[in-house]
């Protein structure tokens, strides 16, 4: 761990959904400190809130009450446009099903978050190839989605939520689409950005062998935050 400042603060944040007349509660009293270079793992059985809570820190969904601070930032507080402003600096997103577009190049996917900052076009292209270059992939640059492997594709995706350089990155079942060899390197290239890149991950698993990649784990079950397994508590 590189800082033992926090870098996500989450405070008494409580999140429920409505269906029809009913209320459905979620994520209940959430107080959490990440600090900088930290890599979490979340896990809990399917409907614990894990990915709801994730959708906060990355400002993709709104707390009901309670405060979340990024980088000293209480994006609580901020307008949709303001967040989604912050979205594009702050946050690298590495999902489940890649979220690639197929008729985009490696290359061109990549390049996306960097069309909605200033960059001239030179240096877009620079860091597109560092990029590519972190995740083993500048020989493909060209390739289109269907003409890569799935462990090709989240790599391209990984690559593309590290091009903007981001105070947080954030992974939603990375691993759940592959098969165990390129989970198994997916898992590793997360490990080294977190280790020599220093990048802060917050990833939600269900699979114990991902988690162990993680310094920390904590397990959300019915919307309670736990140290440790709750089949383990006493």
């Amino acid at each position: 761990m590189e800082s033992k400042t926090p870098i996500v603060e989450i405070e008494h944040v409580n999140k429920s959904y409505r269906r029809g007349t009913h209320i459905i509660p979620v994520l209940l009293d959430i107080t959490l400190d990440i600090v900088g270079g930290e890599f979490l793992a979340l896990m809990g059985p399917s409907g614990s809130g894990k990915s709801t809570l994730l959708n906060l820190v990355a400002a993709l969904d709104k707390v009901d009450n309670g405060r979340i601070r990024v980088g000293g930032i209480d994006i609580t507080g901020l307008t949709e446009s303001e967040l989604a402003v912050w979205r594009s600096v702050n946050v690298g997103f590495i999902f489940q099903f890649y979220n690639l577009i197929p008729v985009l190049t490696a290359f061109e996917n990549v390049e996306l978050p960097l069309l909605l900052t200033s960059l001239s076009r030179r240096k877009r292209h620079e860091h597109v190839e560092l990029a590519l270059q972190v995740v083993n992939l500048e020989s493909r640059m060209d390739h289109y989605p269907a003409q890569l492997s799935g462990g090709e594709q989240q790599r391209v995706a990984i690559a593309r939520a590290i091009v903007t350089d981001p105070t947080i990155l954030v992974a939603d079942e990375p691993t759940g689409d592959l098969d165990r060899v390129s989970a198994e390197e997916i898992l590793d290239l997360m490990d080294r950005l977190n280790r020599e890149s220093h990048k802060t991950i917050i990833m939600v698993t269900h699979d114990p062998r991902a988690a162990k990649k993680a310094h920390t784990i904590r397990y959300l079950d019915k919307g309670i935050l736990n140290n440790v397994h709750p089949e383990a508590a006493p």
